[in-house]
């Protein structure tokens, strides 16, 4: 099958996307970040090497983003995480899904992660917040993976990794920037 990239994108509306880091800055400056964060996202991981399809939130609106136009897109299903997730890595083959919450990942970064899937049959990029800004397998995940995982915590990418048997390719470390900790984090790291 063809390797699939899965991006989660949430819609940038106010106060719906980047509510930790709106709690910080304010709901506009939020939003303005968000889509500045998700273009670059969009534009750094495009590859005719796989696919690049769009899990997007809210269903409804589908096909109605301007910023998402071009792209593939999917409606996320509804829940946490962990069935969000496990719904895209139902599908056999190599996959692997991000968010847009990282702009550090390049399609260099993308082609790393499906390399690894030839060797491992999982995949990570860990976040420096403890979390990870990648995850793939050759898929399907095996049946309650992602159960009990403690999602947005300095332990969830551990929670993943101990579910691998050990059997897992790690890429490098990069921020997420879920707040203004990891906003400032990312701007002193882009510092010369």
């Amino acid at each position: 099958m063809r390797p699939t990239l899965y991006i989660v994108a949430k819609a940038p509306i106010m106060g719906r996307a980047k509510t930790r880091l709106a709690a910080d800055i304010g709901p506009v400056h939020a939003k303005r970040i968000y889509r500045s964060l998700m273009a670059k996202v969009l534009r750094q991981v495009r590859d005719p090497r796989w696919d690049t399809v769009l899990a997007v939130t809210p269903p409804h609106l589908l096909g109605h983003v301007p910023d998402w136009e071009g792209f593939s897109q999917i409606p996320q299903v509804s829940g946490s995480l962990s069935p969000r997730l496990a719904a895209l890595f139902a599908r056999k083959g190599p996959t692997l899904t991000i968010g847009t919450d990282c702009p550090q990942v390049t399609s260099t970064d993308i082609a790393a992660a499906f390399r690894g899937l030839r060797s491992k049959p999982y995949v990570f990029g860990p976040a420096s917040d403890g979390g990870f800004w990648l995850m793939g397998t050759q898929g399907p995940l095996p049946r309650g993976f992602l159960e009990n995982v403690r999602w947005s915590h300095d332990e969830t990418l551990s929670d993943v990794k101990a579910k691998t048997g050990g059997h897992y390719a790690e890429l490098r470390t990069l921020t997420d920037v879920d707040d203004l900790k990891a906003l400032r984090l990312l701007r002193q790291s882009a510092r010369p």
